[in-house]
């Protein structure tokens, strides 16, 4: 149940339709539905405003099955999957409805239709090698109607790529920045934008960059105002998060 679900009952309590105990019942039955191997937080989208995603990774195909057809029955309209496997990708479109990107692997199993978006969110990458956490970060702000514009291959090896969009970056609601290496782009970016920048250090390197570590220190050491940092390759937090900042 999600906030307009729980609206709509409250309405029809005061319309008479159904008794206050009944509408309690419905509220209170269930807070989470246990399948065994997993618990599926039914009131999520109550407490927070979106409902439970799926990560995919460590699950089998089965498992992502089931979860997202018990969600799915459960009345809830579609159902984001970050780090879904191209196995179980195929396994699920068997079953329902299911968009998905193998470059991200991100799945939205159910009935979905991109919106138009609203504010302004900037994606911008040092690499191309950085665009599959991009790509999560940019379907995973897009599945919350935000509106995405990526720069993609801008990092600092090559800064006038980066100069160059310059007045793009300027009309950010927030910016989230994603590389790898050192990790550079971030403290550039923030250093000129006046909104707040998300830096994302993805794993990308050679191997002093210790899978991302070093990316990751980068940019928790920013000297520029404005930043933060998520975790290493965690795109879907960065697209949430910023879909959260853009919409306030």
């Amino acid at each position: 149940m999600n906030k307009d679900e729980l609206k709509a009952l409250l309405d029809k309590v005061a319309g008479g339709e159904i008794s206050a105990d009944e509408a309690l019942t419905k509220i209170k039955i269930h807070p989470y539905d246990d399948l065994g191997f997993a618990k599926i937080d039914t009131h999520r989208g109550i407490r927070q405003g979106a409902e439970e995603v799926i990560f995919g990774a460590g699950k089998t195909e089965e498992q992502i099955c089931k979860i997202t057809e018990h969600i799915l029955e459960s009345g809830t309209k579609n159902v984001l999957i970050t780090r879904m496997s191209p196995k179980a990708a195929e396994c699920l479109s068997k079953k329902t409805q299911l968009f998905y990107d193998e470059l991200s692997k991100v799945g939205i199993a159910g009935d979905y239709e991109k919106g138009e978006g609203v504010g302004n969110i900037v994606i911008a990458t040092g690499g191309t090698s950085d665009i599959p956490v991009a790509e999560e970060a940019a379907l995973t702000a897009e599945y919350y109607n935000n509106k995405v514009v990526r720069l993609y291959d801008v990092g600092v090896a090559g800064i006038h790529r980066l100069m160059d969009n310059a007045e793009i970056l300027s009309k950010a609601r927030v910016v989230i920045a994603i590389a790898g290496m050192e990790g550079a782009l971030a403290s550039v970016i923030g250093g000129m934008v006046d909104c707040p920048v998300i830096a994302v250090p993805t794993s990308v390197g050679y191997g002093a960059s210790f899978e991302g570590l070093s990316a990751l220190l980068s940019m928790l050491n920013s000297c520029a105002s404005g930043v933060g940092v998520v975790n290493i390759d965690n795109g879907f937090g960065a697209g949430y998060l910023a879909g959260m900042i853009n919409k306030m």
